[in-house]
């Protein structure tokens, strides 16, 4: 059986990065706090030593207030891996080492990386790891993850020769005393002997998880209580505070002997860009740049020649070439007919827009990498506090432009419950990277001479009805004071090539997958749904077929709306398995390739019905997966069906009203 390794860090000091580096896995690598909010596990094979590897969420101690830092504790306390990978941000060591003491008080095997020692030396930071490896009683490795530096020396030690910290720290104050005493007090109990200096650290500070999951007897638990009225006793604290004063008084003490730096400090590039990029005066304006070149790139003359290419090479060639082969070779009508219209053709209706997609990834992988991300939820703490969130919630807000699943799951890194939830409820919200296709085919047919114009107006839409919809969940269900917003603002780093196509590339392949499996499936059952009566028999007019029955009779439900049309219900209902189903379920309800299909969507809807429609895709519940997400967040199915409901609902509201007051408005023109 193999060892298993664990690293543990703080966020952001590249855990996934050297995580990848290790088992040679493509974990996605973002330059901004809560990247991992799930554990990972890859394998290592190393001179003959196999060993799996598991990457846990960042944290910055080993207290269960937040979901990563649950998962983190869980997992070394319940499953005791063989040994921990500490990997600390050298840049800012004096914060990373509290962990590190925690993790030496759980007496596992352990080495600590020192991660970014590259970017020290750049500073003029000298870092003696001898000595803080003598201090600490681990073995301390300078590496930079990033560029691949010393990982032989850290491979050989985590494969080969992982020892036990040699001592705990002597602690000042009469914390290590005390520590000792409650240690030894603790042995007569079944825990874990190696890691009894870590239980009775979090007993004296009074920690309520392992009060409640550990069993003292009567003897233990007053020699506990004693000892931790004792040690209160000294100050006006209380225990937390001191003991967590004794670790950082050790923490300074130790960086004091091992750590040099330059007399006269000079400013970093971090430093100096921020001076500019957070400005009060310019930090919206260079903001608003960004959007706006984003948003341009992808749905204007970039983005359209290249999906438009794309669209002629399917639709062109590949649609009719193998129309040309199957009717030569003899093929029945039926099955030309299910895989050049049905499969190919909902299929491809999907894959033309891959190029728009790949763009608007680009620019949001960039946003990640460079560390932006995190400077925009800053400046962003401001505006959402006005509905009673924090800055911390526009991080997982802006990943649902790419995708609401993980955007939901970054919600983990809020301590908040009330805060959690509620973000969850405003991130379908913000218009995923799947919505794309239909805005992108409506936006071409019907509004030609502004179809940027159209689809940023949605983007900015989504924005507004999350502020509307926080307010009104402010108001309601979510009474109460938010929580404070403490966000580490990490430094600034050039992207790789390496990692950016990376990135690119896994969502590219996620698109692709959903094309080639639920998008195909879909394609399939839509075109015989669609071509058969309720009494199986071959449908002369699609009206009469199984959907068309079906479609007619949750047509009346969006006729407020301006498309109560039996198509247009269906493809919002196949929307719901997956957000780019709406296209290939019209291209195959049609019958047409994406070109003619434009055309016949410019005659079936009038342009303030195909907004309305459009504003109806933008907020309605999200797909199945984002759903089932949701579901697993937020503990249960009452609270994952209350907020599709509630976006449902909003979702038609505010299409009623776009299409009643726009068709007022053309009426008075």
């Amino acid at each position: 059986m193999n060892q298993t390794i664990a690293i543990i860090g703080n966020p952001n000091s590249g855990k996934t990065t050297l995580f990848n580096r290790l088992t040679g896995s493509n974990q996605h690598v973002g330059n901004w706090p809560g990247v991992t909010v799930d554990r990972k596990t890859g394998h290592i094979c190393y001179h003959g030593h196999a060993i799996d590897v598991v990457d846990l969420p960042g944290i910055y101690s080993l207290s269960p207030f937040t979901q990563e830092e649950i998962i983190a504790r869980e997992y070394v306390l319940s499953e005791a891996p063989d040994g921990i990978l500490n990997i600390v941000d050298a840049t800012n060591i004096e914060r990373n080492l509290y962990l590190t003491m925690q993790l030496i008080a759980l007496g596992l095997p352990m080495v600590i990386a020192l991660n970014f020692i590259d970017d020290c030396r750049s500073q003029g930071v000298e870092i003696d790891c001898a000595v803080l490896s003598e201090t600490l009683g681990v073995r301390v490795i300078p590496i930079s993850a990033r560029k691949g530096e010393n990982l032989d020396a850290l491979l050989g030690i985590v494969t080969e020769d992982l020892r036990r910290p040699v001592r705990q720290p002597a602690y000042l104050h009469g914390v290590g005393a005390a520590i000792n005493r409650v240690a030894h007090t603790l042995e007569k109990t079944a825990l874990r002997r190696d890691s009894l200096p870590f239980y009775a650290l979090k007993l004296l500070e009074g920690d309520s998880h392992v009060r409640k999951t550990v069993a003292l007897p009567d003897a233990v638990r007053q020699t506990v209580e004693t000892t931790a009225a004792a040690l209160s006793s000294h100050g006006s604290e209380d225990n937390e505070m001191i003991l967590a004063d004794a670790l950082y008084d050790f923490i300074e003490e130790a960086v004091r002997h091992a750590v040099k730096r330059p007399e006269k400090p000079v400013l970093t590039l971090t430093e100096r860009l921020d001076r500019i990029i957070i400005n009060k005066w310019l930090a919206l304006p260079i903001f608003s740049f960004l959007m706006v070149l984003m948003f341009w790139s992808t749905f204007g003359p970039i983005g359209t020649f290249f999906a438009d290419l794309l669209e002629t090479m399917i639709h062109g060639m590949l649609i009719p070439a193998v129309e040309n082969g199957l009717h030569a070779s003899g093929a029945s009508g039926w099955m030309t007919g299910l895989l050049c219209d049905g499969v190919l053709g909902g299929v491809g209706g999907v894959v033309s827009f891959l190029p728009q997609i790949i763009i608007l990834f680009f620019f949001l992988s960039l946003l990640e990498d460079t560390g932006y991300l995190a400077r925009i939820a800053f400046m962003m703490d401001t505006l959402l506090r006005r509905i009673g969130l924090s800055g911390k919630s526009f991080v997982p807000m802006l990943m649902g432009f790419g995708c609401t699943t993980p955007a939901v799951m970054a919600a983990r890194t809020m301590e908040n419950e009330k805060d959690r939830r509620m973000t969850i409820m405003l991130t379908p919200f913000m218009s995923c990277g799947a919505k794309l296709p239909v805005y992108a085919l409506f936006a071409g047919a019907l509004f030609p001479q502004c179809a940027s114009f159209v689809i940023i107006s949605l983007y900015v839409l989504g924005i507004l009805v999350g502020i509307f919809a926080g307010w009104l969940l402010k108001k309601t269900i979510f009474r109460g004071v938010s929580s404070g917003f403490v966000l580490e603002l990490p430094p600034y780093r050039l992207p790789t090539v390496r990692g950016t196509l990376q990135n690119m590339w896994e969502k590219a392949k996620d698109f692709l997958t959903k094309a080639g499996t639920v998008i195909f499936v879909m394609s399939i059952v839509i075109w015989l749904l669609q071509n058969f009566t309720p009494s199986l028999q071959t449908a002369s007019d699609s009206a009469y077929s199984i959907l068309g029955v079906f479609g007619r009779f949750i047509a009346p439900v969006f006729a407020p709306l301006g498309f109560g049309e039996w198509r247009a219900s269906v493809s919002i209902l196949t929307g719901v398995i997956a957000m780019e189903a709406v296209v290939s379920t019209m291209s195959v309800l049609y019958g047409v390739d994406l070109g003619s299909l434009g055309g016949l969507l410019s005659s079936a809807f009038s342009p303030v019905a195909a907004y309305a429609f459009l504003v109806f895709i933008l907020l309605y519940m999200p797909c199945m997966s984002a759903f089932a997400t949701i579901r697993r967040e937020m503990g249960g199915w009452r609270w994952a069906a209350g907020a599709a409901a509630f976006q449902t609902v909003l979702a038609w509201t505010i299409s009623f009203f776009v299409y009643q007051c726009g068709s007022l408005l053309f009426q008075l023109i």
